[in-house]
């Protein structure tokens, strides 16, 4: 997985999606209509609103886990000068996907976008945007076939170089040791000098919270585990990594910038949001109103020595 990189440039995304599954929720469209997108459906709806009944502010776990998403970026990129990044689970594209953060501040940067859900396939167009400069790629693939992933990663990434393993929000969704297998895979392929972001929903916060939500979208055939902090910290230890400070902390006490989001600046009218389903006033509510009692996700940066 090395040689001469590839020339700068979108490539075409895979192609394997079968029909797209409308009657059932997906973690992606789900996860995406926290952070206010519309690729959903009916059932991805219902399963978010009965998250919602449960926590009124369970949004306030996703919002600040995209939050800590772009920092950890803007940390590999700005202040570890990495180039390269691999984010697997990425979701449906939404403002400030990592390609945009990372190329902002270095234009060359190639970023490489690993989903299994076939809507996220339909709008990989928009995930391959890029500058002259720069070079996306979109993957078609499980977290459960690494081997695979890194097969079709070395197309755009050259991994005798740095990169930036992203796994947010993703391998609480693998089962029991099987999230540790593809983990150790992933993290073997880099190279000295890379990081890895990663953020994991944890039974250790808002413990009764967290466990009425996933309960809810446990029924829906979500298989979400929570783990605990420790347990989380053996994604960084048994992979011979070192954590970045401030080290496995609520996502959003993970170096917090105050930053306004722009949905926020950009809010409509009281009366407007009055006559709004809950689920779609999400993207306009201000997330820096959040306490520790709002959060249930971990978040970490750990660099490979």
């Amino acid at each position: 997985m090395s040689g001469e990189a590839p020339a700068p440039g979108p490539a075409e995304p895979t192609r394997r999606s079968g029909r797209i599954d409308t009657t059932r929720a997906h973690p992606a469209r789900v996860y995406d209509l926290f952070l206010g997108g519309k690729d959903n459906y009916p059932a991805d709806r219902a399963a978010a609103q009965a998250a919602l009944d449960v926590d009124p502010r369970a949004y306030l776990t996703v919002r600040h886990n995209r939050d800590f998403l772009r920092r950890a970026v803007v940390h590999a990129t700005a202040e570890r000068g990495i180039r390269q990044f691999l984010d697997v689970g990425t979701g449906l594209p939404t403002q400030e996907n990592v390609h945009q953060i990372a190329q902002r501040i270095a234009p060359e940067s190639r970023v490489v976008y690993v989903d299994n859900d076939p809507v996220v396939l339909a709008h990989a167009r928009a995930l391959l945007a890029t500058g002259p400069e720069g070079r996306t790629d979109y993957i078609e693939q499980d977290l459960r076939e690494p081997a695979a992933i890194l097969a079709e990663a070395a197309r755009t990434i050259d991994f005798d170089r740095p990169v930036a393993l992203v796994l947010a929000a993703v391998l609480h969704l693998v089962e029991g040791e099987q999230a540790h297998a593809v983990t150790a895979e992933l993290v073997d392929a880099l190279p000295s000098g890379s990081l890895v972001v990663l953020s994991h929903l944890t039974d250790d916060l808002n413990q009764e919270r967290m466990a009425n939500v996933t309960e809810e979208f446990k029924q829906r055939g979500f298989a979400i585990v929570r783990r605990t902090r420790e347990e989380i910290g053996r994604f960084v230890t048994a992979n011979g990594l070192e954590l970045a400070e401030p080290g496995i902390v609520p996502v959003h006490h993970w170096r917090p910038d105050h930053a306004i989001d722009s949905a926020k600046a950009e809010a409509p009218e009281p009366d407007y949001l009055d006559g709004l389903e809950d689920i779609d006033k999400i993207k306009y509510l201000d997330i820096r109103d959040v306490t520790d009692a709002d959060i249930g996700i971990y978040g970490l940066v750990a660099h490979k020595p």
